[in-house]
Parts: C-alpha cells; structure tokens; sequence
C-alpha cells in the first residue's frame, strides 16, 4: 500500500472489485453464470473471472463474503429450497407410512375375523350335517280341503 489512509479494497482496481461484487451477488442469489453456484471462494473468483491471488487482495470484498457466509451459512437459495422440499417429502413419507401401518393392522384384524367367522360356519355346517334326519314329514294344512 502506498498511501496509510488507503483502504484494503484499495489493493484491486475498481473494476476488479465490481467484478467480485457482481459474482458475489450472483451467487447468494442463486443465479451463477460461470459455476455450479457452491458458496465457495473458488466459486467466488471463478465467477468473477478473476485469479485467485487478486481476490485474495480484495480484503473488504472477502470479509463481506465472510460475514455473508457466518451469518447465512453456506447453503444458496436453491439448496435451501432443495432441502426445504426433502424436509416436506420427509415428513410426508413419514404420515403415509404410519397411515398403512395402522391400514395394515386392521387388515390383520379383519383376516383374524373373517377366520374366526369361516371356521365357526364350517362347525354349523358340520353340526346340521349331523342332526339331519332321513325322514321328512309333510306338513298338513289346517281347515277343510277345498276341491277344485
């Protein structure tokens, strides 16, 4: 640095630093033009087309960067929605296979009855098989038989 007043910033050009503005932006707002949009320093410079070393000089653009990552963590608007849909499809999955446990379990309950009914309708069949005489009696009319 030649002068003590100057800034950090001061160490790249102005349009350097527009440049490393402009894809720091870009990539917290989730729209990358040059990257696969990770919050990352690599990501930062590559998107801002500009080397490594002179982002490294960019002391103010890396410590909004920073302050940006500490405060918002590392995740870009397309993951937070990502996850945020992951965490809904979670939860669901979770509701639906609670719903076909217990739909599952009256369905054991209703075998179990349906069983319960059959073999005590085998045991009636069984018990009128037996009780059944050879014999059958007629059924006579009551009052006086009309001729025809």
């Amino acid at each position: 640095m030649t002068d003590a007043a100057a800034t950090p910033e001061d160490e790249v050009s102005p349009k350097t630093a527009a440049s490393l503005r402009a894809a720091m932006t870009r990539l917290f707002e989730g729209r990358p033009q040059r990257t696969d949009g990770r919050l990352t320093k690599e990501n930062l410079y590559r998107e801002a087309q500009v080397s490594r070393a002179t982002m490294n000089r960019a002391h103010a653009i890396l410590a909004e960067w920073d302050a940006h990552i500490t405060d918002n963590g590392k995740t870009t608007p397309g993951e937070a929605k990502r996850d945020a849909t992951i965490a809904d499809l979670k939860k669901r999955l979770t509701k639906k296979t609670q719903e076909c446990t217990l739909l599952e379990n009256k369905l054991k309950a209703a075998h179990t009855a349906i069983a319960a009914l059959f073999h005590d309708n085998e045991a009636l069949r069984q018990q009128l098989d037996r009780g059944v005489s050879t014999t059958v009696t007629p059924i006579r009319l009551r009052g006086p038989r009309q001729s025809r």
